[in-house]
């Protein structure tokens, strides 16, 4: 049994100051950190008149608007080019509708037999449980192919365009603040691994309910930038870096292509394909659906982080 403190030696613990503060009898920080009042701006007009004088003669210097006869003659051609372009593209949809069919009639496209042909006959020939899954990783998957290629395309446009020369990689970029967010790293070391299995189930459950590559690696992707804000790119790094962005997508891509030829060479010849399509509603099942769907959520999850990384940083 511990033994009881005088009052003198309990007033100087810490247990006495945390319970004054937490009831609100005293402030540990009042009257104990030194502040300084901030002076209030005051503008000064006759500053703002001599920038505002020097701003107009470097215009008047360097671009003299008024005189400038190549300058007013191109405005002009814009405008004129403007007005025609606006006319030319109103008449060229109004034309393209009016070749539409009238509504209700049986020749629209909705009353084609297409998505009778999904809604009928997809889980047969798919094996997926989830129709969207199927028609996008089966009957379409040569544009859900393109749509993959067109994000990793435009990741390496920005790439391009905002990547750092090599003696600006090591800039910091947390100038303004230098100090890891507590909260947010206490926060995000619980979510992260959540968000990430989470991402996880969405992508592996694409062929039987809602769900998919494009919706799984966004989450994962958010994961990521998560990971990211709390614990900055040192730790980000040891993991996933330019290499591993190139390598993922890569290997993804590249699979998702042979997968597909596959498919599109048995099916244009009417061969039989090796590849089962399992029992519906088991996780392995849809034949080649649930490995393209890894396939597209891991380039979505890469793109979305690299996406961050190059417009926070200008590299990974």
């Amino acid at each position: 049994m511990s033994k009881k403190k005088a009052p003198e030696a309990y007033q100087k613990t810490f247990s006495f100051r945390f319970f004054r503060w937490i009831s609100g009898e005293k402030d540990p920080y009042l009257n104990e950190i030194e502040m300084r009042p901030q002076a209030e701006y005051h503008v000064d007009p006759e500053a703002v008149l001599r920038r505002e004088k020097e701003h107009d003669a470097i215009l008047d210097k360097v671009y003299d608007t008024e005189h400038n006869k190549e300058l007013k003659l191109f405005h002009s051609l814009y405008e004129i080019t403007s007005v025609l372009f606006c006319i030319f593209l109103i008449a060229l949809l109004l034309i393209t509708v009016s070749y539409l069919p009238a509504v209700g009639t049986v020749t629209r496209p909705v009353n084609n037999e297409v998505a009778t042909r999904y809604i009928e006959d997809g889980l047969e020939e798919t094996g997926a449980i989830n129709i969207v899954a199927g028609m996008i990783l089966d009957y379409r998957a040569f544009d859900t192919l393109g749509e993959s290629h067109v994000l990793f395309v435009a990741t390496i446009t920005v790439l391009i365009l905002l990547r750092l020369n090599k003696g600006q990689e090591d800039q910091n970029d947390r100038i303004f603040e230098p100090k890891n967010d507590a909260i947010l790293q206490l926060v995000a070391t619980f979510l992260v691994p959540i968000i990430m299995i989470f991402g996880i189930y969405i992508i592996l459950n694409g062929h039987l309910g809602p769900g998919g590559g494009f919706s799984g690696g966004a989450v994962i992707g958010a994961g990521l930038v998560l990971y990211l804000n709390a614990f900055g790119f040192a730790k980000t790094e040891r993991f996933f870096t330019e290499k591993t962005y190139k390598w993922v997508c890569f290997f993804s891509l590249s699979f998702y292509c042979l997968a597909k030829s596959y498919s599109f060479y048995t099916g244009a010849n009417q061969l039989h394909s090796v590849i089962p399509k399992g029992t519906p509603g088991a996780i392995l099942s849809s034949g080649l659906i649930l490995p393209l769907n890894i396939a597209v959520g891991l380039v979505v999850a890469c793109t979305i982080y690299a996406f961050y990384a190059m417009f926070r940083k200008g590299g990974f």
